[in-house]
């Protein structure tokens, strides 16, 4: 039974892989806005009700990438009890711009590249990422709020919530134009990191109790 199971779960993993990797393709190398969802379907060797029970829409095929980071930056905030949560997701991003995570734009690989030109090229895509941000502030607005050490109240932690989140995307946003305008992640590295050390310090300057 727990056999059965397993190999269940794995060729679900599969199958939601492989629409994943047909949709991703087809959507680079036509257009998100030009490929029907039975086109992917197909290519991925699914039926389009199939493919529907691993992704809710056409626009899911693409962002559940970004979706798989879901409540990150609250799981760092809670990781790290004992210190002080602007610290804590500061060295989140840095040290992931060191190891060159797509979701801070600071990854080179054409595909990577690509994937972020649609996303923000595409109206739908840009709507629904903005959904998940709203999603990341409410998930990060809870962990500050409960934090041994922030000392915020509800209010505080929407707000400081808001600010980072946006502060963040700006920050993806402007390391993928680096690398759009032709720049290797390695040579832009040391300007995003400023970048991102900047930005924390504004950051913690306007989050300071007064």
């Amino acid at each position: 039974m727990v056999g059965d199971t397993g190999l269940r779960e794995r060729k679900k993993t599969r199958t939601h892989q492989a629409i994943s990797d047909a949709a991703i393709a087809l959507f680079l190398k036509h257009g998100f806005d030009r490929v029907p969802v039975a086109d992917v379907a197909a290519a991925a060797g699914v039926s389009k009700p199939t493919l529907f029970k691993y992704f809710a829409g056409k626009e899911d095929l693409v962002l559940h990438r970004i979706t798989d980071h879901r409540d990150e930056y609250a799981r760092v905030v809670r990781a790290a009890p004992g210190a002080p949560p602007l610290d804590a997701l500061h060295r989140h991003f840095t040290g992931a711009l060191t190891g060159r995570d797509a979701v801070t734009g600071l990854n080179d690989h054409p595909e990577v590249l690509g994937y972020h030109r649609m996303v923000f090229s595409t109206p739908s895509l840009l709507a629904r990422l903005s959904q998940h941000s709203d999603r990341e502030e409410e998930a990060l607005a809870a962990a500050l709020a409960e934090h041994p050490t922030a000392g915020m109240d509800d209010l505080t932690a929407r707000l400081a919530a808001a600010q980072i989140v946006a502060v963040t995307r700006v920050l993806a946003r402007d390391n993928w134009r680096r690398l759009d305008a032709g720049r290797s992640a390695d040579d832009a590295h040391p300007d995003a990191l400023a970048a991102a050390d900047h930005a924390f310090a504004l950051l913690a300057a306007g989050l300071s109790p007064t």
